[in-house]
């Protein structure tokens, strides 16, 4: 790893873990909130899925607000939708690793996509430091969101799901991948 991915890398992790501690520090004099319902109770507009459900079609825009449709001209190959956002610490740690499995798949192999729970102004200020070489689309965080449209019951980053050459959910995984961890999983 190069030593200015190495710093930027480094600086994306303090940031996010400033940010966390200046979340807690403004959280500290307020009273606690009302625990979660449990995510068997929450109320989601959008049908969820399952392993071997279909995938979900999806209309979403890139960074620049150009409508992306999924799985549209991704169809007939594997499709890896890994959602993250800007602001999360262990998406941003796994983006080198989705990048370095994108370009070694080359015209047939599985099609990498960033589904970022982000503002546009955000993901494109994030790219302008860690570029990737995978198309990366947008959606706001909800109740209803494209992540739990895809079967993120828990709503939680990083989440990847992967939908096979058929159209189906093949697999899921809640949390970041570790160095190499990709390539075996996908298969």
């Amino acid at each position: 790893m190069s030593r200015s991915t190495t710093l930027t890398l480094l600086a994306a992790l303090l940031a996010g873990l400033l940010g966390l501690a200046g979340g807690l520090w403004l959280e500290h004099g307020r009273k606690p909130s009302p625990p979660s319902p449990a995510p068997e109770q929450v109320s989601v507009a959008a049908p969820m899925v399952a392993i071997g459900d279909p995938m979900p079609a999806l209309t979403l825009p890139d960074p620049d607000g150009q409508p992306l449709k999924l799985p549209g001209r991704f169809a007939g190959r594997p499709l890896l939708i890994n959602v993250w956002a800007s602001w999360c610490g262990p998406c941003l740690q796994e983006m080198p690793e989705l990048d370095r499995y994108s370009r070694e798949q080359g015209d047939n192999g599985v099609q990498v996509i960033g589904l970022a729970l982000d503002t546009p102004e955000a993901v494109r200020a994030f790219l302008r430091q860690l570029p990737v070489h995978y198309p990366i689309v947008l959606d706001l965080p909800g109740a209803d969101d494209a992540s739990v449209r895809l079967g993120n019951v828990r709503g939680a980053l990083p989440y990847t799901v992967l939908i096979d050459a058929n159209g189906r959910i093949a697999k899921q995984k809640l949390g970041p991948f570790q160095p190499g961890e990709i390539d075996g999983w996908t298969r």
